[in-house]
């Protein structure tokens, strides 16, 4: 059942960062999970364990609204990686 709410909060976090970030056109439904998966993990890495930022820690634990919220800041700022190494226009 975790796996089918990690992919759940995935798409959701990644189709919510790609409508910030304008590049929803160019990605469907597996790079959008994909992005808000990995997303999720590095907004945990970079403010929880890096910044020691403490709700940073809810990223990719489950389906609550702070792991939604951080989730979506992680997917943004990989889109942002992304976009700056051309892999996304």
């Amino acid at each position: 059942m975790s796996w089918i709410i990690l992919i759940l909060v995935g798409a959701l976090c990644g189709w919510l960062a790609s409508l910030i970030m304008k590049t929803d056109a160019q990605q469907g439904a597996v790079a959008n999970i994909l992005i808000g998966i990995v997303g999720a993990l590095l907004a945990q890495w970079i403010f929880g364990n890096l910044l020691g930022i403490g709700g940073a820690y809810a990223a990719g634990n489950g389906f609550n609204f702070w792991s939604i919220i951080w989730g979506i800041v992680g997917s943004v700022i990989l889109i942002a990686i992304l976009k700056a190494l051309r892999v996304l226009r």
